[in-house]
């Protein structure tokens, strides 16, 4: 059961912001790093400028969707004016990972560290958008029978038609092999990483939970990434690390334990072999900075 409050939605159970859909014509909100903990789908409608979205920029220009994850560092400097929508659920209102067979959006727009998170919004997309968008709107503004089952409706449409354009605009987030069960296999190897990367932290026990061998298991991410298993795990591991170092100020063994090594010198030389930076040079580099919480 949800209480709503203009166009948001709270969960009465925990307090939580469950769905909020809201309009922007400045990016003041989007100076300063922040760091959620539910979804967000932001579309710049008007402006153009950089984002940075887990330490790697984008430049954006007008009728650009964003598809931001929980705890996904972002900030965003605009060039010109800003304005848009911004479409935040929490993963206890909408779970991609329950959906994933009729959404698909898991890997696609969201948690996919080997694409960029955004895409371009057509004018189809956009006349669509605003439809949805104003059901949504709507919905969110009375409290009758079945409004969250209705509004799960309308953002799984927008989330569908938004995976899709993402798919057809980088390939390389969905793209096809010629051996049909290979991009079914990397899909779920990507949502695997994802979910077991501070546990499992080599290609053999990926193998096993795909049923698959190593072998048969590294011609595929070789083929398809043009990287080893050791690589993708590694980069996984890596982006949370640099997220930690920057957003908060554990210290680097409470970091490595948290990442499933209880040898903190080791990390830090795994660490610095993938990223060409020690952890405390990294974080006295980039420079500690709190994120704006929800």
């Amino acid at each position: 059961m949800n209480i709503y409050n203009t166009n948001t939605l709270i969960d009465e159970q925990t307090g939580n912001l469950a769905f909020k859909l809201s309009t922007f014509e400045d990016s003041c909100q989007f100076c300063d790093t922040h760091r959620f903990n539910y979804y967000s789908l932001i579309w710049i409608k008007k402006g153009r400028g950089t984002a940075q979205v887990d330490f790697t920029e984008y430049t954006f220009t007008p009728n650009t969707l964003f598809a931001v994850t929980p705890y996904q560092p972002f900030a965003f400097d605009e060039e010109e004016p800003l304005e848009g929508v911004v479409l935040n659920f929490h993963p206890d209102f909408f779970c991609i990972h329950k959906h994933h067979e009729q959404v698909a959006c898991n890997g696609v727009l969201f948690n996919n560290i080997y694409s960029p998170p955004m895409l371009c919004v057509t004018e189809d997309m956009c006349q669509n958008f605003e439809l949805l968008l104003q059901q949504m709107y709507t919905e969110v503004q009375k409290s009758e029978l079945a409004q969250y089952e209705l509004l799960v409706s309308y953002l799984k449409i927008f989330l569908i038609t938004a995976s899709r354009a993402k798919a057809k605009q980088q390939p390389e987030a969905l793209e096809g092999t010629p051996d049909e069960k290979e991009p079914f296999i990397l899909q779920k190897l990507k949502n695997l990483i994802e979910t077991h990367y501070k546990t499992k932290h080599s290609a053999g026990e990926y193998a096993d939970l795909l049923n698959i061998s190593p072998k048969a298991l590294a011609k595929m991410t070789k083929n398809h990434f043009n990287k080893t298993m050791t690589n993708l795990i590694s980069e996984r591991i890596i982006i949370e690390a640099k997220r930690e170092l920057y957003l908060t100020n554990k210290t680097v063994k409470e970091i490595a334990y948290d990442l499933g090594y209880d040898d903190e010198h080791y990390f830090s030389r795994f660490f610095k072999n993938n990223a060409d930076i020690s952890p405390k040079t990294y974080r006295e580099t980039v420079g500690f900075a709190r994120a704006a919480m929800a």
